[in-house]
């Protein structure tokens, strides 16, 4: 193997294991469409089409996947999400 195919075979790994993590979002009784939507939208640069059909998602089947990436990148959006009184942590 060439120190080029050595280098990207480390930089896919990376990316691999980098990107790991997901923010599950979780159904409750508390919050509406709208302000599920808007959350989306604001905290996790969804489009609105993103976020309406996450939040159907989130309804209809208890739960969704909302953002991957790294937990770093992942902490202050999840947190952002439970300021706004969403439910969702990070798996």
């Amino acid at each position: 193997m060439s120190t080029i195919e050595k280098i990207q075979e480390d930089v896919l790994v990376d990316e691999q294991v980098g990107t790991n993590n997901e923010i599950v979002l979780y159904n409750d009784d508390v919050n509406t469409f709208d302000h599920v939507i808007d959350t989306l939208i604001r905290v996790c640069n969804h489009t609105s089409e993103q976020a309406e059909q996450c939040a159907i998602l989130v309804h209809y089947k208890g739960k969704c996947t909302v953002k991957t990436g790294s937990f770093d990148e992942l902490k202050p959006q999840c947190t952002q999400l439970l300021e706004a009184g969403l439910s969702a942590e990070i798996i």
